[in-house]
């Protein structure tokens, strides 16, 4: 299904606005301004700002997962290497010009104790990555906990970068994974 043009030009805007700016920050006239549309039209698409933050990251979330998965099912490597692509697509997302982080942790981080509507957004994501990794790990042999180890690398990664402003955590996570990887097999 297509979406609505005008639905997704809002969509663009509050996104870039909300990953950029924080979303406390940004008020729904100047995501109307940045989509060109009339704050009528706006509150048609979405009733409230929560009604927004709530697609923005449901949007980004099914975004960000199939732009791993891609990058990950890609890669012509084994079923253990596939797991430390992974973090070679995190040092790819890192080294954008636009990084700040993980749009997930920034909105909890913001929002987390006074919308539950955020904080689950932040869960599932977390939950839907986590499930990711483990399947991933899960086909190459690794034990479940470790696989938990590797998704905890990958979050420290994101947030180390994204205060670090540099891509190097991945890297360094991925070395720290791979020892881990390796050393479940051994056992």
């Amino acid at each position: 299904m297509q979406e609505d043009p005008i639905r997704a030009r809002i969509l663009d805007a509050a996104e870039e606005l909300f990953y950029g700016q924080g979303i406390q920050a940004v008020g729904m006239d100047v995501v109307r301004t940045a989509a060109g549309v009339t704050l009528r039209r706006l509150y048609q698409q979405f009733p409230s700002k929560g009604a927004l933050v709530e697609e923005y990251l449901r949007r980004r979330d099914a975004r960000w997962l199939n732009d791993l998965k891609e990058y990950v099912e890609a890669a012509d490597v084994s079923p253990l290497e596939r797991v430390l692509v992974v973090f070679d697509w995190l040092h790819g997302w890192f080294e954008e010009p636009d990084f700040r982080g993980c749009a997930f942790i920034n909105s909890f981080g913001e929002l987390g104790a006074t919308s539950p509507e955020v904080t689950d957004a932040a869960r599932h994501h977390k939950e839907r990555f986590r499930h990711y990794v483990a399947d991933l790990a899960g086909r190459a042999g690794v034990p479940a906990d470790v696989a938990d180890q590797v998704v905890l690398l990958a979050e420290g990664a994101m947030t180390t970068a994204a205060i670090s402003g540099s891509p190097r955590p991945a890297a360094q996570a991925r070395a720290a994974a791979a020892t881990l990887l390796q050393g479940s097999r051994v056992a």
